[in-house]
């Protein structure tokens, strides 16, 4: 029994990768790769939006590399930007930044719904006190 069933659906399905510039195919697929990494993760919900990398024309520009990233997971919208020098140093940290950004988007419901007893001035219960 493999770890991927090829018949399951992932959640990266409508997220589009593309590229302006001049940015190789090799590049545009390993940036594929972290994206479907932080995406396809057990507990991500379905994930639509697009990635848009590209590589500056100037040769003299420090980082000529960028990637911008308009998700929508669940019902909230997850924007991330990055800019490196390399196309594998901005797919390794468009993954972390991504991963960040999806991580707090999932996890802020569950601090929302964890509202705290509020204090016996604002009708909450005293300490030791039984409802």
């Amino acid at each position: 029994m493999t770890g991927k069933d090829p018949g399951a659906r992932t959640n990266t399905a409508a997220v589009r990768v593309r590229a302006a510039g001049d940015v190789d195919e090799g590049s545009l697929t390993y940036v594929r790769e972290k994206v479907d990494a932080v995406l396809g993760r057990p507990g991500v919900p379905v994930v639509s939006g697009e990635v848009k990398i590209s590589k500056a024309a100037a040769h003299r520009a420090e980082q000529p590399w960028s990637a911008l990233a308009q998700l929508v997971v669940g019902n909230h919208l997850v924007v991330v930007q990055a800019q490196e020098a390399t196309a594998r140093e901005l797919a390794d940290r468009l993954q972390d930044r991504m991963h960040a950004q999806v991580n707090r988007t999932l996890h802020r419901g569950e601090e929302a719904r964890r509202s705290a007893t509020p204090p016996p001035w604002r009708g909450g219960r005293a300490v030791g006190e039984r409802p």
